[in-house]
């Protein structure tokens, strides 16, 4: 038979060649897409994360923009400060604490407010003290006292505040005639609103704020009577961002602070819980912690007899005369045991204030167990401290200052 390829002139095909020139012909026409599918995902992706860091970018941009104008917006000039104030006259001043004193004024508008001229300790710069004023002026909520505005010219540094009528906690509980406004009922309402508005420092807002500095004259009461509290996030303010950590500087009010806080300078909001126990024992007792030495051992009388009255079964004893008997029992022992479980020595066995606001909201909520007040763990056994309780008789006429100079002296630490 004729070899067709002899008229052609075209060499025969090869078996062998070609079966090996198939699999590539079939591999070719599927890899390219396979390949051209990787990159569209990859392009995909980078045009994704490119878009998401640009509105990233732009969102802070924005915020930075909308900061600077709200700086601009809550800054005042000295010469108005001045004239609200009546420049700073003696007449018009309504407190000092351990960052400066305030003042009452009428701003060009006659909005009364409240102008704390800050002392000359901090040592941060004007545009990180802008920084945080605009942060914690965001911070509201009703039993927060607002921050309205501030002046910062030369070594001036100013925080001017909305004017809370009623004045503080304190100018009621401890006075025998203005104590009597304050019945059961206001009382427990104040310790609810204070326990929130703690809450929300702790918690709910966008830093988390250790007051380090809770106390009744800090607690300020409007013209319905409920409370707002006053100097939080003062020390973040004056160059302190911290919510937890050690310090060598201590700041507070003597009484009030938990004894991590005063012999270890150890902080958090546990303090805070700390000296919110004290609060509450102050307002169901309508009487004053106070604070002895005696024999090189600070002993507070003021927790001996609230844990004396609990422990033998006497709460209701603790309440101040001055409400009479219009009262709800469930609700004074409520507190009392409250009290004593914000102060309990071991940080970890105090309560959150979350925890705190949620056992003052449901009657169904069983609180734990408290036990002996901090200070008298140290001492050794009860005995001492019924021995020491013998003697206050003999000490109750010194008197002697909760807090350096009759005030707070909450200062900054440096960084």
């Amino acid at each position: 038979m004729t070899n067709l390829h002899s008229f052609t002139g075209a060499p025969p095909p090869s078996s062998t060649k070609g079966k090996g020139r198939r699999p590539p012909r079939a591999v070719f026409p599927i890899a390219v897409p396979l390949i051209g599918v990787a990159v569209v995902l990859f392009i995909m992706a980078l045009v994704f994360l490119k878009r998401r860091l640009r509105k990233s970018y732009v969102a802070m941009a924005l915020e930075t923009i909308a900061d600077i104008f709200t700086a601009k917006s809550l800054q005042y000039s000295l010469t108005e400060i001045q004239i609200a104030t009546n420049n700073f006259s003696v007449d018009n001043k309504i407190g000092e604490g351990g960052f400066g004193r305030v003042y009452k004024g009428v701003l060009g508008n006659g909005q009364e407010v409240a102008v704390k001229r800050l002392s000359r300790s901090s040592v941060q710069g004007a545009e990180e003290f802008k920084n945080e004023i605009v942060v914690v002026a965001k911070l509201q909520h009703r039993n927060l006292v607002r921050l309205l505005g501030f002046c910062l010219e030369g070594e001036e540094k100013i925080l001017i505040y909305e004017f809370v009528p009623n004045k503080s906690l304190d100018y009621f509980l401890f006075d025998p005639e203005n104590k009597r406004s304050l019945n059961w009922s206001r009382r427990y309402n104040i310790i609810g609103g204070i326990a929130k508005g703690l809450l929300y420092l702790h918690e709910d807002s966008r830093l988390r704020i250790v007051h380090r500095d809770l106390k009744a004259s800090n607690i300020l009461l409007d013209g319905n009577m409920s409370p707002k509290i006053a100097d939080f996030g003062m020390a973040k303010i004056c160059g302190v961002d911290q919510y937890e950590g050690n310090t060598n500087r201590i700041a507070g009010t003597v009484g009030y602070m938990a004894p991590e806080y005063m012999r270890r300078g150890q902080f958090s909001i546990k303090s805070d819980v700390f000296s919110f126990g004290v609060v509450i024992l102050e307002i169901v007792t309508g009487k004053k912690n106070s604070s002895f030495h005696m024999m090189d051992r600070k002993v507070l009388y003021y927790f001996n007899k609230v844990w004396k009255h609990w422990r033998r079964g006497e709460p209701l004893a603790l309440l101040d005369s001055s409400i009479g008997d219009s009262f709800a029992k469930n609700e004074v022992i409520q507190c009392v045991q409250l009290g004593l479980l914000c102060v309990e020595e071991y940080v970890s066995k105090r309560p959150t204030v979350a925890s705190v606001v949620n056992m003052l909201n449901s009657s169904s909520v069983t609180l734990p167990t408290p036990h002996r007040p901090a200070v008298f763990r140290s001492h050794g056994s009860e005995s001492i401290v019924e021995e020491l309780e013998v003697e206050q008789s003999n000490t109750e006429r010194i008197s002697i200052p909760s807090s350096v100079n009759e005030a707070s002296i909450t200062e900054p630490y440096p960084r």
